[in-house]
């Protein structure tokens, strides 16, 4: 279902850290020092997991979990994100394979709503990132689609639907995920314009601004952008407030933004100057 920003905002609710609250359970306390040191474990393990699947792994509820979390970044351990915690870095994004997995059955709803959007006989760009693999999965029924990618795995994908014509850009392959990247891919998508533009991203400022870790992704990712008439983002909420080093743009730039959960207030407030559209499951 489509809600302005404005509809949404009354009902967002900062994102900030839990007023202390007692522990469980005595037990608890006592094993307070071994679960920060295996909640630390685990993330270097994983690269980013969700404030749900560690309070299911240590038996406790989200607001404590959320405490560990607030202990451990301010410490320099891990970072805090929107909804989990991951590797305190900016410089180097969650291997593609636990990617794939993090919140699977949001990107899943979060693709099925881009998808509701895309008309029949539409022309598209697709970019990198497990999120955009959802939206071609998603996309799979659909009728007369072109669809030009820099993702051999969306190319894989929508490749199967014998309707559509799928056009992958030239460029350097990425092993780690199957991108393609550099100055052939930019050339090729600029020799296009499109109807939309479907774009992932690996953070988003509270600024605003959109951030991910490879500049030569974020210029492709930039010229897709410039290069279609609709820009659709479609990101998890756990990218909130996640941090990275390179800037694409900002949130305003966009038109729509396809998420599973309302964007922290200062984001709104950004978005609602932009007359971006929000869409959440």
């Amino acid at each position: 279902m489509a809600l302005s920003t404005n509809d949404r905002q009354a009902g967002v609710m900062p994102f900030s850290p839990e007023t202390p609250q007692p522990e469980e359970a005595s037990g608890d306390r006592m094993n307070l020092g071994d679960r920060h040191a295996q909640i630390k474990q685990i993330v270097q393990t994983k690269g980013f997991v969700t404030i749900e699947q560690l309070a299911r792994e240590f038996g406790v509820t989200p607001q404590t979990i959320r405490r560990d979390i607030n202990v451990l970044s301010k410490s320099g351990a891990i970072q805090r994100f929107h909804g989990g915690a991951g590797i305190a870095s900016s410089t180097e994004n969650v291997a593609y394979n636990e990617r794939k997995i993090i919140c699977f059955q949001e990107k899943r709803k979060i693709a099925a709503m881009v998808a509701e959007q895309i008309p029949d006989h539409a022309s598209l760009f697709i970019n990198i990132g497990t999120t955009t693999e959802a939206v071609a999965q998603a996309l799979i029924h659909h009728k007369r689609l072109r669809i030009i990618t820099n993702n051999l795995n969306v190319a894989t994908i929508l490749s199967s639907n014998e309707n559509f014509e799928v056009i992958v850009t030239g460029g350097l392959v990425r092993h780690r995920d199957g991108g393609l990247i550099g100055e052939a891919t930019i050339d090729f998508i600029q020799q296009f314009k499109v109807d939309f533009g479907i774009i992932g991203i690996s953070g988003i400022d509270l600024d605003g601004t959109l951030l991910d870790f490879d500049y030569r992704e974020v210029r492709v990712a930039r010229a897709i952008i410039d290069n279609s008439r609709k820009v659709y983002l479609a990101t998890d909420h756990t990218k909130f407030g996640r941090n990275a080093m390179v800037r694409l743009g900002n949130i305003s730039e966009i038109d729509s933004l396809f998420t599973d959960q309302a964007p922290p207030p200062s984001l709104v407030e950004i978005m609602n100057q932009g007359e971006v559209r929000l869409f959440v499951t």
